[in-house]
C-alpha cells in the first residue's frame, strides 16, 4: 500500500503539469514528454530521499522541455514530446554522472598536465 503523502504530492504535481500545459505559449507535446521522462528518472531514484528527487523532477522538466528541440534536431526525432520524454529521462542521469566522475577524478594529472613523472 502507498503512502498517503507520496499518493497526495503525486495527485497535486499531476493536477499541477496538467494546469500548466493549458498555460498559453506551452507546447503541450513536449510539457507532457519532458514530464513523462522526468518521472520515470525519479521513479527509478529509489536511493535517493523525496526532496531530492522532487528537485531532480523539476530541474529535468525544465531541461527537458528546453532540450528537447535540440534533441529532434539532432537525431531527426520528429515528435516534440518523444524528444522532451529522451532528453529528461537522459540529462539528469547524465549529469549526476558527471558529477560523481569529477568528485573522483584525479586533480593531480590535471595540474601536472597528464604526465606520470
Amino acid at each position: 500500500m502507498t503512502e498517503p503523502t507520496s499518493t497526495g504530492s503525486m495527485a497535486a504535481l499531476a493536477t499541477g503539469v496538467g494546469l500548466a500545459s493549458i498555460l498559453p505559449g506551452i507546447q503541450t507535446d513536449a510539457f507532457l514528454g519532458a514530464f513523462a521522462g522526468a518521472t520515470l528518472f525519479v521513479v527509478s531514484a529509489k536511493n535517493l530521499p523525496i526532496w531530492k528527487r522532487l528537485v531532480y523532477l523539476a530541474i529535468s522538466v525544465v531541461a527537458g522541455y528546453l532540450g528537447g528541440t535540440e534533441v529532434m534536431q539532432r537525431f531527426g526525432v520528429v515528435s516534440t514530446g518523444l524528444a522532451a520524454f529522451i532528453c529528461a529521462a537522459v540529462i539528469v542521469t547524465l549529469t549526476l554522472g558527471l558529477i560523481e566522475r569529477s568528485r573522483t577524478a584525479d586533480m593531480t594529472r590535471l595540474r601536472r598536465g597528464g604526465s606520470d613523472g
